[in-house]
């Protein structure tokens, strides 16, 4: 299982949010290249940023920042306001390797199967916010109105092979992973890659999750707020 530590960019800012609302907004750390130099000193090798401010209004305020992060020495997983094909290429000359596609996967499921056709689908994961078992979108704030696996199938057809998995209700919260929807996900992707974001509280949620199978975890609270011990938790799933 591949650790995700995390990074969530608002104004330029190191930024944590609870359940996805954008009012809980809460600076976490004071320079995103300083925690990502620890996440490479505990292990890393991935790291799962998010562009809030890309997410929410589409707009792409933290670009030189992600382009710093990228030269770190970490391969950078990026989401928020990937909406078109410009989009990617402005990223991926940024120098991200893997590009997280969310609210544009509901609202131009085609932009899927174009991005995956242009990229392959080892660098396209399609991620999956979900609330009360129906697809968010637009930084959490709209329900689609999308039952959650309908979509998952629905972006499998499209040759989707990377999903993320968060439930918005446990996200920042630090009280554990949807153990049990993660685990009817696990059964029903088949050889699909399943990420798992949000909830998690310490060592011991690492471990439910790597028992159940899922591929990776992405970890972001429970680092800043001192609950978890990074450089243990990934010698674990090594």
């Amino acid at each position: 299982m591949t650790i995700y530590p995390s990074i969530d960019l608002k104004d330029g800012q190191v930024v944590r949010l609870k359940k996805g609302d954008f009012g809980t907004t809460a600076k976490v750390a004071e320079n995103p290249l300083d925690v990502a130099r620890d996440y490479i000193r505990c292990g890393a090798s991935w790291l799962h940023c998010v562009d809030l401010d890309g997410a929410r209004d589409g707009i792409r305020r933290n670009s030189a920042i992600v382009r710093e992060l990228c030269a770190v020495g970490l391969k950078v997983q990026l989401g928020g306001g990937l909406r078109t094909m410009n989009d990617l290429e402005a990223a991926g000359e940024l120098g991200v390797a893997r590009f997280v596609i969310g609210s544009a996967a509901v609202s131009n499921p085609e932009f899927v199967r174009e991005a995956i056709a242009a990229y392959g689908a080892e660098r396209v994961a399609v991620g999956v916010d979900s609330r009360g078992g129906f697809v968010r979108t637009d930084g959490w704030e709209k329900s689609s109105g999308i039952a959650t696996l309908d979509f998952i199938r629905s972006m499998v057809n499209l040759g989707a092979a990377r999903f993320i998995y968060t439930d918005t209700s446990t996200d920042g919260t630090l009280e554990g992973p949807p153990l049990e929807t993660l685990r009817t996900l696990r059964a029903k992707l088949g050889g699909a890659h399943l990420t798992a974001s949000g909830g998690i509280g310490g060592i011991a949620d690492v471990e439910a999750l790597a028992a159940i199978g899922v591929d990776g975890a992405i970890i972001g609270s429970a680092y800043y707020y001192g609950k978890i011990d990074l450089k243990e938790a990934i010698a674990l799933v090594s």
